[in-house]
């Protein structure tokens, strides 16, 4: 059975879509962003709680300091890339499910009322929404380079608050000419895949 969904879209999202590593100079505008934003805001999450938040790094300034809590080498493409975003997970996103999820608002305190059991929902789901997002980042033509090789105690004191937990940092723009590592491999279905 093959996909309903068109081969250059998988193309565009999956099978050609890589890790970029350098980006050209195009900037990436903030209409760029919301539609990425209003494309992938429908990921479902549990109980649509929708944890995930996004921290734009535009200024020089702040540029740098991000840059001082990256892994060495991650710090030259995010020092250079066109728009770099911090995912993290809100920790306090009970507090929207009156909201989000309206026909069981006490799912908020049913659930969600100890932090232990936020901090595991958020981390999770929001993860799951960060990878919404670079398929959305790649939706619009744009590359994604995430990154997971940073301070995440001094990304959090620097961006954030004690209610939101970094999950990583992703470059953002136009892929330069030299822009991807060759692919590595991937496993097959019956590697993966198991029917009982």
């Amino acid at each position: 059975m093959s996909l309903v969904l068109d081969p250059t879209a998988q193309d565009l999202l999956f099978r050609e879509a890589r890790t970029a590593n350098a980006f050209t100079d195009e900037p990436v505008s903030e209409e760029q962003v919301q539609a990425i934003y209003d494309l992938v805001k429908f990921g479902p999450t549990a109980f649509n709680q929708s944890p995930l938040r996004i921290t734009l790094v535009r200024s020089a300034e702040a540029r740098e300091r991000l840059v001082q809590h990256m892994a060495e080498g991650n710090q030259p493409k995010t020092a250079t890339a066109p728009l770099v975003a911090i995912l993290s997970a809100d920790n306090e996103f009970h507090e929207e499910l009156p909201h989000l999820f309206p026909h069981f608002p006490q799912a908020k305190d049913v659930f969600f009322a100890e932090r232990p059991a936020r901090e595991g929902a958020a981390s999770l789901n929001a993860a799951l929404q960060a990878a919404y997002f670079i398929i959305g980042v790649r939706a619009a033509g744009l590359a994604a380079g995430p990154m997971t090789g940073f301070d995440f105690a001094g990304v959090q004191k620097e961006f954030l608050d004690g209610d939101h937990t970094p999950l990583m940092v992703v470059n953002i723009g136009r892929p330069a000419e030299d822009a991807w590592f060759p692919r590595s491999p991937r496993l097959e279905a019956d590697q993966v895949i198991t029917t009982v």
